[in-house]
This record gives structure tokens, sequence and C-alpha cells, in this order.
């Protein structure tokens, strides 16, 4: 019955992963879209207010306990700053600088990241396996993405993609700490706070020097609104509630979803280049989606 259960839940972890990690695949084409219209940070910003609405209302409607303890403010302070607030801007000013195909691509090495830091905070095994499913599904990417062709212009993009990746990847294993009796709704809506209790001043500082009415355009508003209740405000607590489900080491191979559909969409969308490695990549990132499931 215990196994049976345990089967249950890694499948429904590893749904939850999947799903979050495809929205934020589509995210990179929306940012990449929006982002030359919009300062980053009034871009993280805004989106960032309107999820807050929408995670507020989805705790009311769900009769949520919003009581935090005092012991438990700085890991969840921290979990906003390190991976809703830094690995959010770097992310979307390395795409700004980068591509969308290199952004989902370069962020793809968290799940690398993740099982270092699982090794290190939270003393989970680094299995052979477990090295052989990263380091499988890291080729993968790379082949779908057909090699990551840097040009000079793009290296700012390209650091502040990898300290995105590392940042993300630290909040994921901190986010194993937190006690199992705060919901991935409440985890997420606390994040949400953070980032926008960090960005109001610098977005009040640099008031005049944004393009307000351009937000209210058609392109711009609905890449904000997809990019706030989605991609922040549904993703952020679908994978939450994954990570609740099974390691951090395993879950971080689910993120290879996200290059996946970053990919496929540059290309359909954006008319980036797409290789026949595409196919090749995706094969590799299966293997090692399936070997880490079954360790």
């Amino acid at each position: 019955m215990y196994q049976k259960q345990a089967t249950k839940s890694k499948l429904i972890g590893s749904l939850y992963l999947t799903i979050a990690a495809s929205i934020w695949g589509g995210m990179f084409v929306v940012v990449k879209v929006v982002v030359p219209s919009v300062s980053p940070f009034l871009l993280v910003w805004s989106r960032y207010v309107i999820a807050i609405v929408a995670l507020v209302l989805l705790g009311l409607q769900q009769h949520i306990n919003w009581h935090v303890a005092k012991k438990d403010w700085p890991l969840l302070i921290s979990i906003g700053i390190i991976g809703q607030l830094a690995s959010i801007v770097f992310q979307e000013t390395g795409t700004m600088l980068a591509n969308a195909q290199i952004g989902s691509i370069i962020t793809a090495t968290t799940p690398a990241f993740m099982t270092l830091f699982a090794a290190w905070l939270l003393k989970e095994r680094l299995t052979f396996t477990r090295v052989l499913a990263v380091t499988c599904a890291t080729i993968g990417v790379i082949l779908a993405g057909g090699g990551l062709h840097v040009h000079a212009h793009q290296t700012l993009g390209v650091i502040s993609l990898t300290i995105a990746a590392l940042t993300w990847a630290l909040m994921s294993v901190l986010l194993k700490k937190v006690p199992a009796r705060y919901s991935a709704l409440q985890v997420t809506t606390i994040g949400t706070l953070v980032v926008l209790i960090g960005l109001t001043p610098v977005i009040l500082i640099g008031y005049h020097a944004f393009n307000w009415a351009i937000m209210l355009t058609p392109k711009v508003g609905g890449g904000i609104l997809y990019l706030g209740i989605i991609s922040t405000a549904v993703a952020f607590v679908l994978w939450n509630k994954g990570l609740q489900l099974l390691q951090a080491s395993q879950s971080g191979l689910f993120f290879f979803f996200q290059p996946l559909v970053g990919s496929l969409l540059g290309w359909l969308v954006l008319g980036e280049a797409l290789h026949i490695s595409f196919v090749f990549g995706c094969l590799l990132i299966f293997i090692g989606v399936i070997l880490t499931l079954r360790n």
C-alpha cells in the first residue's frame, strides 16, 4: 500500500512539475516579445502585481491559513529573494540580452545545480544514476537547441542567465526545507509579496523613466497578464506542489521540459533556427527523466 501511494505521489508530482516547466518554456517567447518594450524591472514588478492579486483571491477562496511562525520567516523570505526576485530579474535581463533559445538552454543547467545543492543542503545521495540522468538530459538540452552558439554581444546575457539558474536551483532546494504545514499556495504568495516589497522602491525611483502607456497596448498588456497569472501564479504553485512530492534531485530533471518548449516555440513564433539535433536532444532528455523516476 505504501509503495502504491508513493508511486502515485511521484506521478502526480511529475505532472505538476512538467506543466510548470512547460509554461516557463513558453514564457521565454513572451518575454522576448514584451521585454524590448518594457524595462526588465518594470516587467517583473508588473507580473508580480498581477500574480499577488490572483494568489490572494485563490487563497481566500480556499480559506488558506496565512499564519507563519516567527522562526520560519527567514527561510520563506530567503526563498522569495533568491528564487522569485533575483532569479527572475536575471532571467529576464539575460533573455533580453541573448535570445529565447539561449535563455532556455542556459537556465536548463538548473537541474545540475539542484542535484549538487540537494546533496549539500539536504544530504540527498548523489547516486551514479542521478548524475547520469542529469548529464544525459543536459547534453540533450544542448542538442535540442542546436548547440550553444553565443556571440560576443550576448556574453552579459549568458552571465545573467547563469546566475538565474544558480539562484533558481538554490531556491528549489530551500523549498524542501519548508515545513509541510505550509501549502504551496501560501509559500508562493509570501515569495511574491517579498518580490513586490523589494522592487516597488526601484519602480518608484524610476517612475518617470518608464513608458507606462505601452503597458496598456494589447500586445504588451496581454503578455504581462499571461506572465502574471499563468507564468507566475499558476506555474509557481504547481512547481512548489511538485517539489513537495519528489526529492529535490529528482524534481530538477523536469526543468528540462522548459528548454524543449522554449526552443520549439522560439522556432514556431520567433523564427529562431531549430536543428535536426532537436529530435535527438528530446530523446536524451526523456531518457534522463525516466532514469530519475526509476531511481
